[in-house]
C-alpha cells in the first residue's frame, strides 16, 4: 500500500494511466490530483508534509504497526471490523490449526492482530492520532455495540476516546 509519501510516482503512474486513455493531463496537474485524493488543500501543502516527513539522515519509517493480541477469532472481527469500522485486509496461518494472523486497517491506521502467544502482551495501550473524532464517536454509538460504549474526554493535549477490545487491549484515539 502507497502512501502520501510515495506521491510523485503515484502522480506519473496517474498521469501515464490517462494518457492510455487519451487524456492528457500536466505533470502538475497530477500531482494537485493525487494531493486531492490524500485530502490535502493542495500539492504545495502535502509537498511540505512529504518533506517534514521524510529525515535528512536517510532513514525512514513508513508505517507503524502495532500487534494486538487475541483469543478468539471471531470476537476479534466483531470488534475491529464490525465496530470500528477496520477493513480485514489479510489473513495468514503457518498452517492447519495454527493461529490466526492478520491486517486491519482504517484510515491510514494499521494493526497487526495475532493469535501467537510471543507476538504481544494482551492488554497494550497504544495511542492514535487522528482527525475527526466526534463523526467517529457518534459512528461507534449508532452502531449499538453492546459491549462498548465509549466517551470523549478533554485532555490538556486534546479530545481523547478509548476503545476495550475483548482481549483488554486499549486504543486511546486522540485529535489535538
Amino acid at each position: 500500500m502507497r502512501s502520501f509519501l510515495d506521491a510523485k510516482n503515484i502522480a506519473k503512474t496517474l498521469q501515464a494511466s490517462l494518457a492510455e486513455r487519451k487524456v492528457e493531463v500536466s505533470h502538475s496537474e497530477s500531482l494537485e490530483l493525487v494531493a486531492k485524493q490524500f485530502e490535502f488543500r493542495d500539492w504545495n501543502t502535502m509537498s511540505a508534509k512529504i518533506k517534514a516527513e521524510t529525515s535528512t539522515d536517510g532513514i525512514d519509517f513508513a508505517r507503524t504497526c502495532p500487534l494486538m493480541r487475541i483469543f478468539d477469532e471471531e470476537k476479534a472481527k466483531e470488534f475491529y471490523v464490525d465496530f470500528l469500522g477496520f477493513t480485514l485486509d489479510w489473513e495468514h496461518r503457518f498452517g492447519d490449526n495454527f493461529p490466526l494472523y492478520c491486517q486491519v486497517s482504517r484510515g491510514g491506521l494499521y494493526l497487526h492482530l495475532t493469535g501467537h502467544s510471543g507476538d504481544a502482551t494482551p492488554g497494550n495501550t497504544i495511542w492514535v492520532l487522528m482527525r475527526g473524532i466526534r463523526d467517529y464517536h457518534k459512528e461507534l454509538h449508532a452502531k449499538q455495540y453492546k459491549h462498548m460504549k465509549p466517551g470523549i474526554e478533554e485532555a490538556p493535549w486534546g479530545l481523547e476516546m478509548t476503545v476495550i477490545d475483548p482481549f483488554n487491549n486499549h486504543i486511546r484515539f486522540c485529535e489535538q
